[in-house]
């Protein structure tokens, strides 16, 4: 059970970086060169499929986390990193414009990151401490 929820806190804090360097890097790349414009790497559904796999690896990681360390904090910091990739998949880039849309991304990817590096490292205390 430990291997899993270690398995899952990488995995969202990979795919957290996968997002966030997509929000960062896409547009300089699209710019810079021009062929990967096809590609559409910028493309809504990119967004809307990195959501559906970060939600339930994240839910997993810190749920399970925090059965162990008891330190709910951080599924509230991880329900507020999803909360803000959400918000900026399903409605960001039509309400706030495409530049609020990627600052929340990037903050949403980031605040899930650091709760997963800190569900992980409690996760580690506790193995250590039994």
């Amino acid at each position: 059970m430990k291997q899993l929820q270690t398995i899952a806190d990488k995995t969202a804090i990979t795919l957290s970086f996968i997002c966030t360097l997509h929000c960062l890097a896409v547009p300089f790349a699209v710019a810079l060169l021009p062929t990967l414009a096809a590609i559409n790497l910028g493309d809504e559904a990119f967004h809307l499929w990195m959501v559906i796999v970060v939600i339930p690896t994240s839910l997993l990681a810190l749920s399970m986390g925090c059965k162990k360390h008891r330190d709910y904090r951080l599924m509230l910091l991880g329900i507020t990193g999803l909360s803000l990739l959400i918000l900026a998949a399903f409605f960001g880039h039509d309400l706030m414009g495409e530049s609020i849309e990627t600052a929340m991304t990037v903050l949403g990817a980031t605040i899930i990151a650091a709760g997963h590096l800190l569900n992980h490292r409690l996760c580690c205390e506790r193995h250590t401490e039994q």
